[in-house]
């Protein structure tokens, strides 16, 4: 059995030295463990610190991509060496590391695929009362959407099975923790929360800039993924304000026809007319997103299949020229 607890980072040059003295190198439960970083495109002396540190493999992207492109190129590496369990942690050593047993337990049960590290939010001394508030508000959106009890959705320490990793996909390039609670939600992968703590604050957090920011990002996020795995209802609901609306404005103009106001209120019936198409053009697309999304959950069973065949062997990775081979 072999944990990879993967760390992205983006010029964590500082922070990296303290996160990784604080990792396990040995967990109950495991035989290995292995550390795996991913440089995001980091200009400073980022890679040399993991190395120094220890780190068993770092894999580096040439240019910044992104949090969340970060993390599915690590939970792909790390499945390239064979983890049973991936464990994603900050570099920012948000998360107090000594929890990992705790965490990988209900994997190891075999009660959940997937476990997420529940913050102590409400005892959180450098949260402010907005981002307690948020957290909270958050927290309870993506329940809602996803159909799990997820008690702190945007915390980045979590754990996958194999066949969860396999599983995940992730479109939007600003973060992962929403996109794949909904949607393990939607493909019924077993999630758990897991209560954990925190340690004192390195640095303030780069995801957040601005809370209207992460507000924005977050909602569109949620409504893209909501799109994407719920079209129909989706597209349907939306087309049916529509036509609600078209309606109240219709019998409006019937209820003035009748008592021969009709012509001056023309305009109630064109915007009505222009309502009803919207509304059910919406519903037509919905239809088309649903048949669309058929196709999707082919591929995506195509390519979890894909991902099951037999890894490469260690001999065959010898063999790749050097530039080609992970470090």
């Amino acid at each position: 059995m072999k944990l990879i607890i993967q760390v992205p980072c983006y010029n964590e040059e500082q922070a990296l030295a303290v996160t990784l003295a604080e990792l396990p190198r040995q967990v109950a439960g495991v035989d290995t463990v292995e550390w795996l970083i991913i440089d995001d495109g980091s200009t400073d002396g980022t890679v040399a610190v993991a190395r120094a540190r220890g780190a068993d493999h770092i894999i580096r992207h040439p240019a910044n991509l992104g949090l969340a492109k970060a993390f599915m190129t690590g939970l792909s590496a790390c499945l390239d060496r064979g983890a049973d369990i991936i464990v994603n942690t900050d570099a920012d050593n948000q998360y107090h590391a000594g929890d990992i047993p705790n965490l990988i337990a209900p994997i190891l049960a075999g009660r959940a695929d997937i476990t997420i590290g529940a913050r102590p939010v409400a005892t959180i001394r450098h949260f402010s009362p907005t981002k307690k508030l948020l957290q909270r508000f958050g927290s309870w959106v993506v329940r809602r959407f996803s159909g799990l009890e997820v008690d702190d959705a945007p915390s980045g320490f979590r754990a996958y099975s194999r066949d969860a990793a396999r599983r995940m996909n992730v479109f939007n390039r600003y973060t992962y923790t929403l996109e794949t609670i909904i949607q393990a939600g939607q493909s019924g992968i077993a999630v758990e929360s897991v209560p954990i703590r925190v340690n004192a604050e390195l640095r303030p957090s780069r995801l957040v800039k601005s809370i209207p920011n992460y507000v924005g990002r977050s909602l569109v996020t949620i409504l893209r993924i909501f799109v994407t795995y719920r079209p129909l209802r989706t597209f349907v609901a939306t087309g049916s304000i529509f036509l609600l609306i078209a309606i109240a404005i219709g019998v409006r103009f019937l209820i003035h026809f009748i008592a021969g106001q009709g012509s001056g209120h023309i305009q109630s019936l064109i915007l009505a007319a222009i309502l009803s198409m919207v509304g059910f053009q919406l519903w037509v697309l919905g239809v088309v997103a649903d048949i669309i999304s058929v196709n999707r959950r082919l591929l995506e069973d195509i390519q979890h299949r894909v991902r099951n065949l037999p890894l490469p062997t260690d001999s065959w990775r010898d063999s790749q020229p050097a530039g080609r081979r992970p470090e």
